[in-house]
């Protein structure tokens, strides 16, 4: 994968994709949910223009959004536990996508919408700023080899990018079961203007309530790897 040079108006900046579209093989279900589902709750960015979440949603609630759902398990059961919120889920693999699709409509979900498409676009010209009350981010790839660091998700120039996107008061929320990594995205943080750390004592932030066990989670306990969560709060 190379650097792509990105139409995104006045923010138009080098941006080294952190994840590759791998041909994951579609269950026929996930095929049909994608073409019968994604009409209802797939939002069209392609035109990459700003989104009004209110119409989005058809009601003016919070908003969280996650990056990186996958297959949408852990995602879906937040929404389902919290319809106070809006949830906007960010995935580029279409298997995961279609997963997901099939979840909403099996528990008649009106608070989860969907955008398939590269976040980095999506948070560059799609949506507006202090939008976002929680932003979430569980188990990005960790890219463990040194030469492919530089396509981490969490980086300076990634908190440059969504700081002017949240409320103040507003969370990023984190996961991560690669322990290099985490320090990384501690220190990132923290280094970061505006940000203070929801961590009661500092560093990492306790196993959360709300955020429920997902697979990447129990690979990594079958593993034998810890799970670093972190939590910091835009001021």
């Amino acid at each position: 994968m190379v650097n792509e040079e990105l139409p995104a108006g006045e923010n138009t900046r080098r941006h080294i994709k952190s994840f590759v579209v791998r041909a994951g093989r579609m269950t026929t279900a996930q095929s049909a949910a994608l073409e019968r589902l994604g009409p209802k709750y797939l939002v069209d960015v392609s035109a990459l223009e700003r989104l009004e979440t209110a119409k989005i949603f058809d009601r003016e609630a919070p908003l969280v959004v996650e990056i990186g759902f996958g297959m949408g398990k852990s995602f879906i059961e937040m929404a389902a536990a919290d319809p106070e919120r809006n949830y906007l889920g960010i995935e580029v693999h279409p298997p995961g996508v279609g997963a997901c699709l099939m979840q909403i409509e099996e528990r008649g979900l009106s608070n989860v919408r969907l955008i398939q498409h590269d976040a980095f676009e999506v948070f560059t010209s799609c949506l507006a700023p202090e939008s976002i009350d929680i932003l979430q981010i569980f188990f990005p790839d960790p890219w463990p080899k040194a030469r492919h660091h530089k396509r981490r998700l969490i980086n300076p120039a990634f908190v440059d990018l969504i700081r002017p996107l949240l409320k103040h008061g507003g969370e990023v929320r984190m996961a991560t079961d690669w322990q290099e990594y985490a320090e990384e995205m501690l220190s990132t943080f923290e280094n970061a203007a505006g940000f203070k750390n929801a961590a009661p004592e500092g560093g990492y932030y306790p196993r959360p309530a709300w955020r429920p066990l997902t697979k990447f989670e129990a690979r990594g306990e079958r593993l034998g790897h810890g799970v670093w969560d972190l939590v910091f709060i835009y001021e």
